[in-house]
């Protein structure tokens, strides 16, 4: 084993607000009408929020500003520009074809109960047990010696002060069982500024080394800090670095979208594998052609020997009725990430 890292990104991050107001978007045409073909793209920062895309529905009267004024604020002036879905891709997908090609991986491991890799619950945990106390803007990240001890971990968060954020990452170290012998190594902005004073505590390799607000407190966040885009944290929305992704993103689209809904769907067979040959660890690849309702490929890696996938309907159709995803239940995956929460396509 090697050096393993990966970060969270709190849901009052830009990126991740972007994110949520697609889906919330979506949730509320699909509440009116399930059929609704929905793609949905946001970007906001520094007081305006735009919102693109195609929809095609029978619902008419959905009040988008009022939308992203519920999870951006009610002082941002808000912009649309929907048209229809192009009657193009329309008529590959009304026959039950896929509405775009594309590679869509699914993973479960055996490393934490959640079926993902251990950094990267790791580093949502820590996020939520921070945002559970200051639910604003923020990042964590943890590194994973090769030994599978935490290295280190880093907290950046809005409106919480150096002194406190060290005391909370270091309860939650404390509270997960990580201080069992060992010690937490503390660093804020000092640190950057006079690097040989802490030269010692840098190579302690029997501590974890905590980097808290590394360059400085800060209190501007959100959209009033920085600019988000829909689909900006696909390696946060997925499994980490440690695992390559198919590239599409999620938030925004209906399950007519195959890197929507055959990601989960991948998701769900890897969960499968892993529990049913009791394996440490499933990968599974699957791939569509525009327009084309079954697979190109259906790979499953069951501990490193492929196999190709039995026993699935994995048209989406089929992928659509067995997860059944015409439901508004998107907005609450755009907050942590799409796995490892509790969904359908996680049991």
């Amino acid at each position: 084993m090697f050096y393993r890292t990966a970060e969270s990104v709190s849901p009052k991050h830009p990126d991740k607000l972007c994110d949520q107001i697609s889906d919330a978007i979506l949730d509320a045409y699909l509440e009116k009408d399930p059929n609704a073909r929905v793609a949905a793209e946001t970007c906001g920062g520094h007081g305006v929020v735009f919102v693109t895309g195609e929809i095609t529905s029978t619902a008419d009267d959905i009040d988008i500003p009022a939308i992203v004024k519920r999870i951006a604020g009610d002082d941002v002036e808000v912009h649309t520009k929907i048209v229809k879905q192009s009657p193009e891709i329309a008529a590959g997908v009304d026959t039950g074809g896929a509405g775009d090609q594309g590679i869509m991986i699914g993973y479960a491991c055996d490393e934490t109960p959640e079926m993902l890799p251990r950094e990267v619950i790791l580093a949502r945990r820590l996020n939520q047990f921070i945002f559970d106390k200051y639910p604003y803007d923020g990042k964590t990240q943890v590194t994973i010696a090769p030994d599978g001890s935490i290295d280190s971990v880093v907290a950046s968060f809005q409106n919480v002060p150096s002194d406190e954020l060290s005391r909370i990452v270091s309860d939650w170290l404390n509270q997960e069982g990580f201080l069992n012998n060992r010690s937490v190594n503390l660093f804020s902005k000092d640190m950057l500024d006079n690097p040989e004073k802490y030269k010692t505590l840098l190579d302690d390799k029997n501590s974890i080394r905590a980097y808290v607000n590394p360059a400085g407190d800060w209190h501007q966040g959100g959209f009033d800090a920085d600019t988000g885009l829909t689909g900006r944290k696909l390696i946060v929305d997925n499994y980490g670095p440690r695992i390559a992704i198919g590239g599409g993103c999620y938030s925004g689209k209906d399950p007519s979208k195959v890197d929507r809904s055959a990601a989960y769907m991948a998701r769900k067979i890897a969960v499968d594998y892993l529990k049913k040959r009791q394996a440490k660890e499933v990968l599974v690849r699957l791939a569509y052609a525009i327009g084309y309702a079954e697979p190109l490929e259906k790979t499953v890696v069951i501990d490193g020997q492929p196999e190709e996938i039995e026993g699935y309907d994995l048209t989406p159709k089929g992928i659509i009725n067995y997860l059944d995803l015409k439901r508004p239940i998107y907005e609450k995956t755009a907050c942590y990430g799409h796995y490892g929460e509790g969904f359908d396509w996680d049991k």
